[in-house]
């Protein structure tokens, strides 16, 4: 049985792969397991200017509110640690020649009234991923 907090971060996946879907995104993977660690969305599309695709691995952060801060803020470098790790192994089994990556982090705060989506792509870099 789920908890109110897992159905809260599972809406706000769906929420945010429609979003990306609609802005031409492929969804590649969708909780990505790696031990305990995980990928909320594994996100593809060809750009123009690359070889193969750019894949982004997105974070996805929800909340009701933003009554202490924004959902992305929350992403802080222990997560991004744990990112990076769990992207490496995507990588290692899903490798294209060509394609190139970043971590991408969308925000979903799920108002009584309307959803808002904050969308950081290339939300952070980390020196060696790749």
């Amino acid at each position: 049985m789920l908890t109110a907090r897992q159905r809260l971060g599972i809406r706000g996946e769906s929420i945010a792969a429609r979003w990306l879907i609609l802005r031409g995104w492929e969804i590649l993977d969708r909780r990505f397991r790696n031990g305990h660690r995980d990928l909320d969305l594994v996100v593809g599309r060809v750009e123009d200017g690359i070889r193969g695709r750019l894949i982004a691995f997105v974070e996805v952060r929800t909340r009701f509110s933003t009554d202490f801060g924004t959902p992305a803020e929350t992403v802080g470098w222990k997560k991004q640690r744990e990112l990076v790790r769990s992207a490496r192994a995507w990588i290692a089994s899903n490798k294209c020649s060509g394609d190139q990556y970043r971590f991408d982090v969308v925000g979903v705060v799920v108002g009584a009234e309307r959803v808002q989506i904050q969308y950081i792509p290339d939300a952070f870099w980390l020196r060696g991923f790749g």
